[in-house]
């Protein structure tokens, strides 16, 4: 090898070393409020920062992880929670003129998508999946567009100078159900990927009306949905509260490049060195929201529940259906049994684990 070769390879070596052990560049500065739910919040993550709330926020999340990578200075209002209303009320007035960068994952608590998903993990023969579904489906047609398009109206008009970005949500399953006390059918599966995907329409012409950045998750986390290797949505998870939302990779690997480069005009990659960053920044965080503390206390956290097989409800269902629950074969037979009968009654041809579900390519 010439010596200029060598030289240059030693060189590029390097700079890859220091990629990797040095802090994150602080390529961007300016003032990044991140506004929003538990997606945007971090619920998922395992750890939250102590601001006297129970909105779950997460050095782990997209929002703290960007900051960290881009040097903005974060005002993490995202709750746990939060609805359409609640962003307006007690959100949108950490935005001013000087605000440069914003984010906001919202609508999903709006559909009330954890009572969905609670009423579907049920055995079918003691479930109402379809009716929730479809009680979902209405409002995120008729009810929320305008939710949004006056949200989004109100946020443009606080932060005229600022780059927004609206994220929207992933799809969660994958057509199996690797759970062990969900009952999760491929037919409910797409249906439940197609609600979301519909909230994401509305997500993406709400954003565009008010000249917003719309970015959807749905291509980064193909192949990453929950029951997938790896996974970057949980299931269910311990504690509970947990389940069904982007874990760290999700966040990390997800939603922090693609809210990131949308944000900033340039590649956001979550290194090791981010990740410490934004570990780093958990106090700072913390004190920031603790003044907001009493108003966020208002929010009532929105979360899915195990399926309770000793409720009276389930009991006397289970009674109906001729279910044994002492044998869980008898239970997952009828539910089988009922899952078939609910999908014809629909119309639906159920999909095969691997197959497409709601628009996802056979792998």
């Amino acid at each position: 090898m010439r010596p200029t070769t060598r030289r240059s390879a030693v060189l590029a070596a390097a700079a890859v070393l220091l990629a990797l052990v040095s802090p994150p560049a602080q390529a961007a500065s300016g003032s990044y409020v991140a506004l929003g739910d538990s997606y945007a919040s971090g619920t998922g993550t395992g750890r939250y920062l102590g601001d006297g709330t129970s909105c779950q926020r997460s050095v782990y999340a997209y929002p703290a992880l960007v900051a960290a990578s881009r040097g903005l200075a974060l005002n993490f209002r995202a709750c746990s929670g939060a609805t359409t209303a609640d962003v307006a009320a007690l959100q949108l007035g950490a935005l001013s003129g000087a605000t440069t960068h914003a984010s906001i994952s919202v609508g999903g608590n709006d559909a009330g998508f954890a009572a969905v998903l609670t009423e579907c993990a049920k055995p079918a023969w003691a479930s109402h999946c379809n009716a929730a579904v479809d009680r979902a489906r209405d409002v995120v047609n008729g009810r929320l567009p305008g939710r949004l398009a006056a949200l989004f109206s109100a946020l443009r008009g606080r932060a005229p100078r600022a780059e927004v970005v609206v994220l929207g949500y992933p799809r969660i399953f994958n057509g199996e159900d690797c759970n062990a006390f969900t009952w999760f059918s491929p037919a409910e599966q797409a249906r439940l990927n197609a609600l979301a995907d519909l909230l994401d329409a509305r997500l993406a012409a709400a954003a565009a009306e008010a000249g917003l950045l719309f970015r959807s998750p749905v291509p980064a986390f193909d192949g990453h949905a929950v029951c997938d290797r790896p996974a970057w949505l949980n299931g269910l998870s311990r504690p509970v509260a947990e389940s069904f939302h982007p874990n760290r990779a999700g966040h990390a690997s997800g939603q922090a490049p693609l809210v990131g480069s949308a944000l900033t005009g340039s590649w956001v990659a979550v290194s090791p060195a981010t990740v410490r960053a934004a570990e780093a920044s958990a106090a700072p965080l913390a004190a920031r929201q603790r003044r907001y503390a009493a108003q966020d206390r208002t929010i009532t956290p929105q979360r899915f529940a195990v399926p309770d097989l000793g409720s009276p409800a389930i009991r006397r269902a289970a009674a109906r259906a001729g279910v044994r629950l002492s044998s869980r074969a008898s239970i997952d037979a009828a539910d089988r049994r009922y899952s078939a009968q609910q999908a014809r009654a629909r119309g639906d041809r159920a999909p095969r684990p691997g197959r497409e579900v709601a628009g996802r390519a056979e792998r």
